[in-house]
């Protein structure tokens, strides 16, 4: 090789250098990671999903093996969807068996202080600490054959027989019952007697309500699947924009119908500015 040719290679460029990464694997890798779509889809406005499932984790770390929702991936989603001007409402989906107490209340509290328009679908359960979360928001739908399980509180772990022990228990659970009360149309008095009531399951005390049951208790405002939750959220969002529905949803429409072209735009552009 001719040493005057060493190191005289021309370097390679940029692009090369470093990979484009596509829409499409953003969006994958942020599923992987947290379980759902990317934050700011490019459609205007924006209808957001945030999904609850599984057990809601909290200060402890669950095993491998459990499906969970962690409060401080939803906390500062939450937070995000609040700032983003492009989202004009969100849609929470729950299938959730419940969980960490404080952590569920964190997550109902937040959802029920946005000040953009929420709804909440119970898909398959919406169990213990997972009711608060379902009526925080501006209006709740379940489906059909979803079920709610409504139950006293439970410890794990170490538990110290102190008489402030129950009491501490005591005020944790008016917590849960006032918040449920405040943001739903079921009375305390119910609430607590579907709580206490023994005999309904086979190795705990409370009440499974099935679908319709949980709207005639007043727990849930409507029986419904994703088009009439859809259809709400649009509903409220119209009424927040001061707009008609049908101008919402046109808007909608020709955002999704311009994105490819955009799209195309966006990419030629790109490989112009590369050479």
């Amino acid at each position: 090789m001719d040493s005057k040719n060493v190191g005289n290679e021309a370097a390679p460029r940029r692009d090369e250098q470093e990979p484009s990464v596509s829409p499409e694997q953003v969006a994958l890798e942020s599923v992987k990671q947290v379980g759902q779509m990317p934050l700011s889809p490019p459609i205007d406005p924006v209808i957001h999903t945030v999904p609850i499932i599984g057990q809601i984790e909290g200060h402890m770390v669950m095993p491998p093996k459990n499906k969970t929702t962690k409060y401080e991936h939803i906390l500062p989603q939450v937070v995000a969807i609040e700032q983003n001007p492009k989202i004009k409402g969100v849609l929470f989906m729950l299938n959730t068996v419940g969980g960490d107490i404080e952590a569920g209340l964190a997550i109902a509290e937040m959802i029920k202080t946005m000040s953009k328009p929420t709804v909440s679908l119970v898909l398959g359960g919406g169990h213990s600490i997972g009711i608060p979360i379902a009526v925080a928001a501006k209006r709740s739908f379940i489906a059909e054959t979803a079920t709610m399980t409504v139950h006293p509180i439970r410890l794990t772990g170490l538990v110290i027989s102190v008489p402030q022990t129950y009491e501490y228990l005591e005020k944790m659970q008016d917590r849960i019952v006032h918040f449920t009360v405040k943001n739903s149309k079921i009375t305390e008095k119910r609430l607590r007697e579907l709580m206490f009531r023994n005999g309904a399951l086979m190795r705990d005390i409370g009440t499974v309500l099935v679908g319709r049951e949980a709207v005639r208790e007043g727990l849930i405002d409507q029986v419904g699947g994703v088009a009439e939750a859809m259809q709400t959220l649009w509903q409220l969002i119209a009424e927040q924009e001061g707009r008609s529905l049908m101008d919402m949803k046109g808007d909608a429409q020709g955002a999704i119908y311009d994105y490819p072209r955009r799209s195309r735009i966006r990419g030629h552009r790109r490989r112009v500015h590369r050479h």
